[in-house]
């Protein structure tokens, strides 16, 4: 299989940087030592990680001490979630979002089938904004935790996190925030917020896959996930993955330093991707609030025709996007995100995501534009939902699909 020629599918994956694979590649080879030795050869690795820690302290505007580094986002949810639980056994109700990564979603239906605690999923609107009247009415006191995404990997569109965390503060409740679409693409501090947790991972923001990290804020009550060895002073046990924790910490300063980047540039290309398409094909819409959204991401529907097959004739093309419309290959069943926001199935089921970068060009945008539209007439003229589709799917179903 060759490279997508032209590579819009950034929220599902990155590029490793040029200058984050240089920083990693040494600890492949002649810089091997393990940290936790006591020999110089294995320390000197040791002190490029605190480094490393240092870097995505910074771009998080947090202390390094309060830094775990895991192997994913999902490793560093599921830590969240579980720390806080097994640090509060009397409490047993958690509250998140119908619109949330699988790596919420499916844990919380487990802990509901299997262990008896009770969720709360919480709805969007029609632009997948969150009803902070709704979130406010669902805290009791025997919540224990408050869990939603920063920016929604399909749309982009952003939470009000800093109002969210003050108002489960406020209550003496944890909140936890999966992050890993937001960190490197919009600024973070979180010296100045109220939240508890926060979950990210490395190849969404072009380091290696396999490195994540959670943020613990100081002094909250924590319970390790994996438990062994001493690593990370005792909060996640494992020999660390030295060359991701150098890759991540490269990221970092490099998102730092990009985020103007992401701002503008990035966000000037994304609109002239969307305006322009929005224009050119009849019955299409933007799925998302306009702007209170990640500046690299747009998800748009194009009524009548099937994702996948769009998905198919662009890659044809050499362009690589994603669909919302299915979990699977085959599957009838739109994004659990786009019917929560009550998207009509004849809508929800021709929904592209494309997602840029910072190595995304103005030329890639123009190929796109000048190709979409004659793909979707192509499609539509073949289409079966155009003899008439089934009525719009309830906002209410909330089965989650497997997009990252």
């Amino acid at each position: 299989m060759t490279t997508p020629v032209i590579y819009m599918d950034n929220n599902a994956t990155t590029r490793v940087a040029p200058e984050v694979l240089e920083a990693m590649l040494p600890f492949f080879s002649e810089r091997y030592g393990n940290p936790s030795s006591m020999h110089s050869f294995g320390g000197a690795v040791g002190r490029e990680m605190r480094e490393a820690r240092e870097s995505l302290a910074y771009l998080l505007g947090c202390g390094t001490d309060e830094i775990v580094f895991t192997s994913c986002g999902t490793e560093a949810d599921n830590t969240a979630i579980r720390s806080a639980l097994a640090a509060q056994p009397e409490k047993r109700h958690i509250v998140t979002t119908r619109v949330e990564h699988p790596a919420i979603l499916s844990l919380c239906k487990f802990l509901e089938r299997s262990q008896g605690y009770r969720v709360t999923y919480l709805g969007v609107d029609s632009e997948g904004r969150l009803n902070m009247k709704e979130l406010e009415d669902s805290l009791t006191d025997d919540t224990a935790i408050v869990s939603i995404m920063w920016a929604n990997n399909e749309t982009g569109v952003i939470f009000p996190i800093p109002e969210i965390a003050k108002l489960a503060r406020s209550r003496g409740i944890i909140m936890h925030t999966d992050a890993v679409q937001a960190v490197g693409k919009i600024p973070i501090s979180l010296k100045d917020l109220d939240v508890d947790m926060l979950a990210l991972s490395g190849h969404k923001l072009h380091a290696p896959k396999g490195i994540g990290a959670l943020y613990v804020r100081r002094k909250l009550p924590y319970r390790p996930f994996l438990i062994g060895g001493h690593q990370e002073h005792g909060r996640r046990a494992g020999t660390e993955n030295t060359t991701g924790i150098i890759a991540l910490g490269a990221a970092a300063r490099a998102a730092k330093a990009h985020i103007p980047v992401e701002n503008t540039t990035v966000r000037g290309l994304r609109d002239k991707l969307e305006n322009a398409l929005l224009a050119a094909v009849p019955d299409s819409r933007l799925n998302g609030h306009k702007a209170d959204r990640l500046p690299n991401t747009s998800n748009i529907s194009f009524k009548y025709v099937e994702g996948e097959a769009i998905l198919l004739l662009l890659d044809q093309l050499g362009i690589a996007a994603s669909s919302g419309s299915a979990c699977t290959s085959g599957s009838l069943e739109p994004s659990h995100v786009l019917r929560a926001m009550g998207v009509p199935f004849t809508y929800a089921h021709g929904s592209i995501r494309f997602s840029l970068s910072r190595y995304t060009t103005e030329a890639d945008v123009d190929f796109v534009i000048k190709n979409v539209p004659g793909i979707i007439e192509t499609l539509r003229k073949i289409s079966p939902y155009k003899q008439g589709a089934p009525d719009p799917l309830s906002p209410l179903d909330t089965k989650p699909a497997c997009g990252c």
